[in-house]
């Protein structure tokens, strides 16, 4: 059910799938003057979100800054918010477009920088399959010489409120000590650090995955349309109002 309205959700909130229901609602209506403004309603949405000059000015206000970590401390994890993998039709988990969230937390690991690299994350398909991220991410640690003493997972959350509740739940058992790194795609970061404080988990913010706000703008940037903007668009939408919940939750 969760997968299903999060999906609906999501559909709601592309500014393209805006255009095209406002264009489609004109088109079948039969009052010209309600037909030339969705038209133009169309068109203003259009040409505003697909501008990736505003995209980047919104997102570089709304991308959380990442803290300043003390080059000579251990910290005792990094917590390492799933959504970077998905599951193939074999079972077997691949990574996706936002593995950087993967790279990160592997390379504060690496780099001595945490002792323990924590995985959050569950099954958020709404078939009752076996498979799950985090348990997935752990076997290709180990692959890695990652031990499996250094690495602590959570698999039932489905979304960022579970990962605090479930990850605050496995931290308490382990006694690791705090403050931990809280590792996720920049677009995410704002409300991931907002609920897992609000769970009383102290992190220091590490995005990365940057889709927006960090780019090069080019001067066809500021007039050229850009469909793909549209589509990056939406992941800001969705924190935006998920922050909103968030808050009132």
């Amino acid at each position: 059910m969760y997968f299903i309205f999060s999906a609906i959700f999501t559909f709601f909130l592309s500014p393209l799938n805006w255009s095209v229901i406002l264009l489609l609602v004109a088109l079948f209506t039969g009052r010209p003057r309600l037909k030339r403004r969705l038209t133009r309603a169309a068109l203003i949405v259009l040409v505003l979100f697909s501008n990736t000059w505003l995209l980047n000015l919104y997102a570089g206000l709304w991308n959380v800054p990442p803290a300043a970590l003390d080059k000579n401390k251990v910290y005792s994890a990094d917590i390492v918010l799933g959504g970077f993998t998905n599951e193939d039709k074999n079972g077997q988990g691949v990574l996706n477009g936002h593995a950087d969230r993967f790279v990160q937390g592997l390379k504060l690991k690496r780099s001595g920088q945490v002792s323990h690299i924590f995985i959050s994350g569950g099954n958020a398909r709404p078939r009752g399959d076996h498979f799950t991220e985090s348990t997935w991410v752990k076997e290709q640690l180990e692959k890695m010489g990652i031990p499996d003493t250094a690495i602590l997972i959570e698999d039932r959350s489905r979304n960022t409120v579970e990962n605090a509740a479930f990850t605050k739940q496995v931290l308490e058992k382990s006694r690791l000590q705090p403050p931990y790194v809280l590792v996720t795609s920049a677009f995410h970061m704002r409300r991931a650090r907002y609920i897992f404080q609000k769970a009383g988990i102290d992190v220091l913010p590490y995005p990365c995955d940057y889709i927006a706000g960090k780019t090069h703008i080019g001067l066809t940037d500021y007039f050229v349309p850009n469909i793909a903007t549209m589509d990056t668009w939406t992941y800001y939408l969705k924190e935006l109002f998920g922050m909103v919940a968030a808050y009132f939750r």
